[in-house]
């Protein structure tokens, strides 16, 4: 038995061996690890870790991978340590050394204040997938990198912000510097205006080769601050003021003082100088009462003026633009008037598409500018009362030129003249003028400000199509209910012209819709359009009661509705069969069913829409005709016989009268009546 059993562990053993042999003889090498073999497990999104005490995930997107910069590459092109290694690896993986692809920005972040962070073990200092991300890193131009220029100032701040470990650990000189940096001039035009070309902390610490500023290979050290800025500012040299609190800013020949002596890095704004000192330069000469340009032209510039306008904190070179600091007088450079659109740029846009802008570009002297309605050195906002542009001096600044006589006036054709005066009599006018409604539409609400273009131009604010929507601007709720009436264009198709507000109301001249004037002048404003209606309206008693010049009548608009005019199958229409009976009792209270079923535009001249009526007209007119017909013709064959018989009477009473003769001789008169007034016996 003990054989048996020793032999039996042999055969075990053997047979054991043998599997073994076989197994590793048939099996081939390990073969290249594919990112599907990765992502077999990482596109698992509830594949986590647990790093530090904290459960991290390992879940990696393939979309975003595929479209990152490295999406061409292998997993073990980054993870070299899992090269010929069979799937699944062992965790944790070794970390990434970019430095392998990234040989010189590995470098300088090496001997980086980062890099050497790192490398005496310290856990806050960032590595590169700190910054740019992991498996989504996508280039720095692309809006959406890590690293995108607006995104910046939200990277560095993560450490640097007032407040994170990296601040209260470390003993740093700087503090709240994100906050600064977003109060600065260039923080405000990264985070508010969205500048990327304005400077980030990586514009000027560089992106990898952070140092501190005591390192003479620093890029904000202050011997290459004055490189590092003018990186940006390329011409700072040429068009700095050369002396700044009384010294001479560049003291020696093209060399750059520091930067920092006067903007303080993180708060570069105008804290040191203001540019009252660069416009105190041109005051010294434009202050002079008696200043005159060549051409007579005053020079004279208040003071008081400027430093009340809008433009109180812009330097007189930012709109001057082509002074020379370097000469005596700076503005003797000067050789094109100011171009407000370099700030104005959109306002700019819409002035030289206008007819204002195109007369400029033809060279009309007479085409107003900027200057002509805004003013120059002392320019107000709108909605200062002193403003040109404040809404009750609106009409008088445009009537400057649209007055009746003036030089836009004489252009007008047609119909259009008297604007401003029709403009002041209408109610919009009035409002503005008596009421002080600042609120009410003035020219530039229903012209614009900047973009006014003749009716017929498409883009008008006043062509036809346009004017529902600038009418609407301030009657919203009516334009609500035209742009469901008939007589919207998104309703009615037809290939003639629809009627808008202007048509009914005029463009200058509107008046109050419960004056009388209106009442009576709206059915003759229908009747442009609907002529043979209106026409039978006046037939009516309504119509002929509105002639006699009575308004308390119904007209067009008390039945239809002014704005919501609809058909009368529109179940919303104020003469649909639920509701002309309430229409109606609007003026006769009593009204019903019945009295509503009265046919108001009724005629007798349409066979098809009132047939009974028509046949009935005629009928009753053949009628007529007939029984005056055969009346004529019978006293036409009557008068031959009535003449004859007026021939015998006549004859008649000759013959009696002839023969009463002698008795007349007797007193007798020929009717037998006495001399005496007896009648004979």
């Amino acid at each position: 038995m003990a054989g048996w059993a020793g032999n039996r562990a042999v055969r075990r053993l053997a047979w054991a061996a043998l599997f073994l042999f076989l197994a590793t003889a048939g099996a081939a090498p390990a073969a290249d690890v594919s990112n599907d073999d990765c992502l077999a497990c990482h596109g698992d999104k509830s594949l986590t870790t647990t790093k530090g005490g904290k459960t991290v995930s390992r879940f990696v997107d393939a979309k975003k991978f595929k479209s990152s910069v490295h999406g061409p590459l292998s997993c073990t092109n980054c993870h070299a340590d899992l090269e010929g290694k069979e799937l699944p690896h062992n965790a944790p993986l070794a970390r990434v050394e970019c430095g392998t692809c990234h040989t010189e920005e590995y470098k300088q972040h090496s001997n980086s204040l980062h890099g050497k962070a790192i490398a005496r073990g310290d856990t806050l200092a960032p590595h590169c997938v700190d910054c740019h991300g992991n498996h989504d890193i996508v280039p720095v131009k692309d809006k959406n990198s890590a690293v995108a220029p607006l995104r910046i100032p939200f990277v560095c701040g993560r450490c640097h912000r007032e407040g994170t470990p990296v601040q209260m650990n470390r003993n740093i000189d700087q503090h709240n510097i994100l906050e600064n940096y977003s109060e600065s001039i260039h923080g405000e035009a990264v985070l508010k205006k969205g500048l990327i070309v304005a400077a980030t902390c990586a514009s000027c610490h560089t992106p990898h080769n952070i140092l501190p500023h005591t390192d003479p290979n620093s890029s904000i050290n202050r011997r290459n601050i004055a490189a590092t800025c003018t990186k940006c500012h390329a011409q700072i040299q040429e068009v700095h003021r050369k002396t700044i609190r009384g010294e001479l800013w560049q003291k020696e020949a093209n060399t750059l003082p520091a930067c920092i002596d006067c903007h303080q890095p993180h708060k570069v704004r105008n804290v040191f100088y203001t540019q009252g000192m660069a416009d105190a330069d041109c005051m010294r000469c434009h202050a002079n009462q008696s200043l005159k340009a060549a051409d007579g032209r005053a020079m004279f510039v208040q003071a008081a003026d400027v430093a009340g306008s809008r433009h109180a904190k812009v330097a007189c070179s930012q709109c001057h633009s082509e002074v020379n600091a370097s000469r005596v007088r700076p503005c003797e450079t000067i050789t094109h008037p100011v171009e407000c659109s370099k700030c104005h740029e959109e306002v700019g846009q819409l002035y030289q598409r206008s007819r204002h802008g195109q007369l400029q570009a033809s060279g009309d002297h007479n085409a107003p500018n900027c200057k002509d309605c805004h003013g120059s050195h002392h320019v107000l906002g709108k909605h200062d009362p002193e403003s040109v542009s404040f809404p009750t001096n609106v009409p008088t600044l445009c009537g400057g030129c649209h007055r009746e006589g003036q030089k836009a006036a004489v252009r007008y054709t047609g119909r259009q003249h008297e604007i401003i005066q029709h403009y002041t009599e209408s109610i919009h006018g009035q409002g503005l003028n008596k009421s002080g409604l600042t609120v009410t539409a003035t020219c530039t609400s229903c012209h614009t400000a900047h973009l006014i273009l003749p009716r017929t131009d498409p883009d008008s604010s006043v062509n036809p199509k346009n004017v529902p929507a600038t009418c609407g601007a301030c009657h919203h709720g009516i334009q609500e209910q035209f742009i469901q009436s008939v007589h919207s264009a998104s309703v009615t198709k037809t290939d003639k012209p629809l009627p808008v507000c202007s048509d009914c109301h005029t463009a200058h001249s509107i008046r109050r819709t419960d004056e009388a004037g209106f009442k009576l002048d709206i059915m003759n404003t229908c009747g442009r359009c609907h002529g043979e209606i209106a026409k039978t309206y006046f037939e009516t008693y309504h119509g002929k009661v509105s002639r006699l010049g009575y308004t308390n009548t119904a007209k067009c608009y008390d039945c239809h509705g002014s704005h919501d005019i609809l058909p009368v199958t529109d179940p919303r229409s104020h003469l649909s069969r639920a509701n002309v009976v309430a229409t109606c009792q609007k003026c006769h209270s009593n009204a019903t069913r019945r009295f509503a079923g009265y046919l108001t535009h009724a005629t007798h001249h349409d066979p098809k829409k009132y047939p009974f009526l028509f046949w009935t007209f005629w009928g009753m007119t053949a009628l007529l005709l007939s029984t005056f017909v055969f009346g004529g013709i019978h006293t036409l064959l009557w008068l031959p016989k009535a003449l004859e018989m007026r021939r015998e009477l006549r004859a008649e009473e000759a013959a009696a009268h002839a023969a009463g003769s002698p008795a007349a001789s007797d007193g007798n008169s020929p009717d037998g009546v006495s001399k005496d007034g007896n009648h004979g016996n």
